[in-house]
């Protein structure tokens, strides 16, 4: 590790401050960010040189952990290859093509068409705009409606910030709002009181019919769903919504856009989730992070031969969309790599066989205090606290209950997602049942400080 003196780390912690503007950070920040400086499988160091237990896995993506010299290599000896040229030149590059067909060849039904973007956010709005070229090609323009639910991330781009249904991220920007509908949560530990998970799943997708019908099926484009909600707080719904969701749409031509952002790539045991998890196969999936496991920015929208075809008309048309580093070389090596080591190490087998440990022992959280749910799937699991287990009575947001417990556990050497009320939990594939048994423990003292806290502060907490 390189070596930082007192004085060294105090003026890079001045001129982030002074000249950095962080993702969801403050505009004129008042503490310093930390710095994160090496990694090694599933544990990064920090500018302090503390290494800790990553579960996060850098933002939901370091799927086959870091230090992989193979990654390096191949990321190398593509930039001394060719480091880019434009695909908007009737130019294609080999990585692109190779990995556009290796994609094909993973994705369920007709989806076989690869559009290769710059992540997930342009993944997205890729998609959400095929929709709308779709339409006006065919004769459809009045199909521009979008559907979407709350608590759902889509990404940041002015088009996709406004299909998230993450509210209090919104809440001093502008978002488009005559053409975008957010569904209610579909949240079942929120579910009213007495209502089964059968009748909550009824209502959920009763939900989205209704609100075709409301639009009119004439004016409605597309659904976009997150198989769980991620970042909204790691939310699945109840079983079987995702295809009874998916059969509304095709009664009414509305197009299903399946954001497998978070979960492509084996977080969920498998490269793609929509159809082998969730018996999903949309028109559309988008995918992002795991793709290339963080090491370089890519994305991809892949669409169905069927809608392809349908825009098409039986002619030449353009879709007239695209991004400088679509289809970029380096990345799209470092993907190819990545997908290569994933399978043969059979990381989503191991996924599949070491989840019910996972998800069993974050369980045993339950019988604290402040626990309210733990749900998840996969290596993807999140733990929403609150003050009352009786009655689900939530805890006020300035009490900060995620950040503080996030906090407490990078104390305890172990990093986790603060999510509001909630924290987020997506560690490397790579990880065993002791680093596991670490992130509980670590977890488990450190709720317990907070609630030690609230107390000593005055929160209300039920005993």
């Amino acid at each position: 590790m390189t070596a930082f003196d007192d004085t060294a780390a105090a003026e890079l912690a001045r001129k982030d401050r002074a000249h950095a503007l962080h993702p969801w950070g403050e505009v004129c920040p008042s503490a310093d960010n930390g710095f994160m400086v090496e990694g090694d499988g599933a544990y990064i160091r920090d500018l302090e040189g503390h290494r800790l237990l990553d579960g996060v896995g850098g933002l939901w993506c370091v799927n086959i952990g870091y230090g992989r010299r193979e990654m390096a290599e191949a990321i190398a000896a593509q930039v001394m290859r060719l480091p880019f040229y434009s695909a908007f030149i009737d130019t294609a590059s080999i990585p692109a093509t190779e990995l556009s067909a290796r994609l094909a060849e993973a994705t369920p039904g007709d989806l076989s068409r690869v559009f290769l973007t710059t992540g997930g956010s342009t993944a997205n709005d890729s998609a959400i705009r095929f929709l709308h070229f779709l339409f006006n090609r065919t004769g459809r323009a009045g199909k521009k409606h979008i559907i979407t639910r709350a608590d759902a991330y889509h990404g940041s781009t002015y088009l996709t910030a406004s299909v998230s249904g993450k509210f209090s991220d919104l809440s001093d920007l502008d978002v488009l709002s005559d053409q975008v509908h957010h569904l209610p949560s579909v949240n079942p530990y929120r579910r009213p009181a007495g209502m089964s998970l059968p009748e909550f799943c009824d209502e959920k997708v009763a939900d989205l019919e209704r609100k075709i019908l409301e639009l009119g099926p004439e004016t409605v484009a597309g659904f976009i769903a997150e198989p769980v909600l991620a970042s909204g707080g790691v939310i699945v719904p109840p079983e079987g919504y995702h295809r009874r969701t998916l059969e509304v749409c095709r009664k009414y031509d509305v197009k299903y856009i399946s954001d497998e952002v978070v979960t492509g790539f084996g977080r969920l045991g498998h490269l793609f989730a929509s159809e082998s998890v969730f018996d999903l196969v949309p028109d559309i999936i988008t995918c992002a992070k795991g793709l290339t496991s963080g090491y370089v920015p890519l994305g991809a929208m892949i669409l169905s031969e069927t809608l392809c075809r349908e825009a098409s008309c039986g002619e030449s048309a353009a879709f007239s969309n695209g991004f400088t580093y679509s289809g970029h070389p380096v990345a799209c090596a470092a993907a190819l790599t990545n997908i290569a080591i994933l399978e043969r190490e059979d990381l989503c087998g191991h996924v599949r066989r070491l989840a019910p440990y996972f998800m069993e022992h974050l369980g045993s959280l339950r019988d604290l205090p402040l626990v309210g749910d733990v749900r998840g799937m996969g290596f993807l699991a999140g733990v929403e606290f609150v003050a009352d287990k009786t009655t689900a009575r939530s805890l006020a947001p300035e009490v900060g209950i995620g950040k503080r417990i996030g906090a407490a556990c990078r104390r305890r050497g172990v990093m986790v997602r603060p999510l509001g009320a909630a924290i987020g939990i997506s560690p490397p594939l790579t990880i065993g049942r002791e680093q596991i048994d670490i992130l509980v423990s670590a977890l488990r003292s450190s709720i317990l400080e907070a609630a030690d806290e609230l107390t000593r502060e005055g929160v209300r907490l039920a005993s």
